[in-house]
């Protein structure tokens, strides 16, 4: 028997966290993977010769040396070493606002730039602004003091009132109570599509960790697209004595009476007192364990579809002949979309007819590496709010149909820019939902796993950590865990629930 003191099934970004916890806990851990490459979507592919980043846009809580987020912090406790690059602005946007009026801005990163940049869109937002932003720092000083040894209810209920109001809201919600002008509520909204949920039902307090993320600390990239990371953290686990083995798939749970004791693989059977496994929850009890095993809780939640899947991607990656500066291209990413309402646009995304809405990202912006000289590499991505649409697409019009959706992107960027791409393209790749969802096993292509949503949302799944692993041993983790949706989310719920599993396990006496 090939035992071990834990199993991570899935090499994406919370499985390569997972397996660095334990690893450095002094666990003996294996780490399987179906695919010949780590990283799920944090990987890379090539066409001609451009290497195009899969799906990182933009990645919060880096931060710089001086002033550290929780992800560069929590590399640097792994020793895994990264070439960051930082992205100047927060986001340019064109648009409409509520009001049917265009809009264009152009935000900055930094608090003091951001006000004033908004109070030159928005005159006699200042004050409302500083208010938002106090209040979003003193929800990151809340989540700081949250990881302390000692925490005091009476200190937290003194220091961190605003946020406790705040909290249970969602964001429109907390914007009205701010008094924040209409248009500037707009400009707020952008980041919406981030996080897949629209504003009316996005807790305020999973955006607003998000937001002062990308606005305090702002955005990097690695310099070798997310496969950097993804390949040092693996090596890192090497080093340490992790065991890996790559086109190995997991294909069903093992079980000790109601405890998950193994994974059987089509490499074989192996067995730990603990198993992460960083797959849709659906697939886990549709497909990989005994019925009767399976939570009365769990099985409600899927029969009443009461948990609705995440976004579904699809993404168009452009290798382009002429440089950034010969295109036109000043910004890294430029969100376009028809209106600025966040609820009527993710309404609109639940149709291929209806969707207009896209990211444009020109990584050379950020990285004059990311492509070879003289070339440009860019991605669009939209999201579809459902699969129906295509769920009901033929073999027959597949091919066509993402060529056209494809053609209508661009087309939408050239008229709303006035920067001209199609003549220079040299490569060209396209990823639908079903892309997504043969590459990664998601369901439908959801590669944020479930909405955090109203009852959904972070703070409710922080609530109830403990009713998200009712099996036992057995540890679901990734985007459809506490943290949701993102790769900085996904690294740290990797982390938090290998915590969790290492105290369980000193708390049964096992082995240190």
């Amino acid at each position: 028997m090939k035992i071990y003191d834990a199993i991570v099934v899935g090499s994406g970004c919370a499985g390569l966290a997972a397996a660095l916890e334990m690893i450095i806990a002094g666990k003996k851990t294996l780490l399987i993977e179906k695919h010949n490459l780590p990283g799920g979507c944090a990987s890379g592919f090539c066409r001609g010769r451009f290497e195009f980043e899969p799906s990182l846009h933009e990645l919060c809580g880096v931060g710089s040396k001086e002033n550290p987020g929780s992800v560069r912090r929590l590399m640097d406790r792994y020793g895994v070493k990264i070439r960051w690059q930082r992205v100047d602005d927060c986001f340019r946007c064109i648009s409409e606002y509520s009001d049917g009026t265009p809009m264009d801005v152009t935000l900055p990163s930094g608090v003091d730039a951001f006000i004033d940049k908004m109070e030159e869109y928005v005159p006699g937002s200042r004050k409302p602004m500083e208010d938002f932003f106090e209040l979003l720092r003193e929800l990151n000083d809340l989540t700081a003091y949250l990881e302390s040894p000692k925490i005091s209810v009476s200190h937290l209920l003194k220091s961190y009132k605003n946020v406790f109001k705040a909290a249970g809201y969602s964001s429109a919600e907390v914007f009205d109570a701010l008094g924040l002008p209409e248009k500037c509520q707009d400009i707020l909204s952008v980041y919406w599509s981030y996080l897949g949920v629209d504003m009316k039902h996005l807790s305020f307090f999973h955006y607003a960790s998000m937001v002062y993320s990308y606005v305090i600390l702002g955005a990097y990239i690695p310099t070798h697209t997310s496969h950097e990371i993804s390949n040092a953290m693996v090596e890192r686990f090497r080093s340490l004595g992790g065991d890996i083995k790559f086109n190995c798939r997991a294909e069903e749970f093992i079980f000790d009476g109601d405890r998950c004791c193994g994974v059987k693989t089509n490499a074989g059977d192996f067995y730990a007192d603990v198993v992460f496994a960083n797959i849709n929850p659906d697939i886990i009890y549709g497909k990989m364990m005994p019925g009767n095993l399976v939570p009365a809780r769990e099985k409600k939640l899927s029969a009443a579809r009461n948990r609705n899947f995440g976004a579904r991607m699809f993404t168009v990656y452009l290798g382009l002949n002429k440089t950034p500066e010969e295109l036109g291209i000043k910004d890294y990413s430029i969100f376009i979309a028809g209106t600025a309402d966040s609820e009527k646009e993710f309404n609109s995304l639940k149709k291929i007819d209806t969707n207009n809405y896209s990211i444009f990202l020109c990584y050379n912006i950020a990285n004059p590496e990311a492509s070879p000289e003289g070339t440009s590499m860019c991605s669009f991505t939209t999201m579809f709010t459902s699969a129906e649409d295509w769920n009901n697409v033929t073999d027959e019009e597949y091919f066509k149909l993402k060529n056209r959706l494809a053609k209508k992107i661009i087309s939408n960027f050239e008229s709303k820019t006035g920067i001209v791409l199609t003549p220079y393209i040299e490569e060209i790749s396209i990823a639908s939902p079903l892309t997504f969802a043969r590459y990664l096993g998601v369901p439908e292509g959801s590669v944020y796993g479930y909405m955090t949503k109203d009852w959904d949302s972070i703070l409710s799944r922080i609530a109830s950590q403990g009713a998200d692993f009712p099996i036992k041993s057995l540890k679901p983790i990734g985007t459809s865990g506490q943290r949701g949706d993102g790769y900085s989310s996904a690294y740290m719920c990797g982390s938090i629930v290998a915590k969790a599993a290492l105290k369980e396990s000193d708390a049964k006496g096992g082995k240190k």
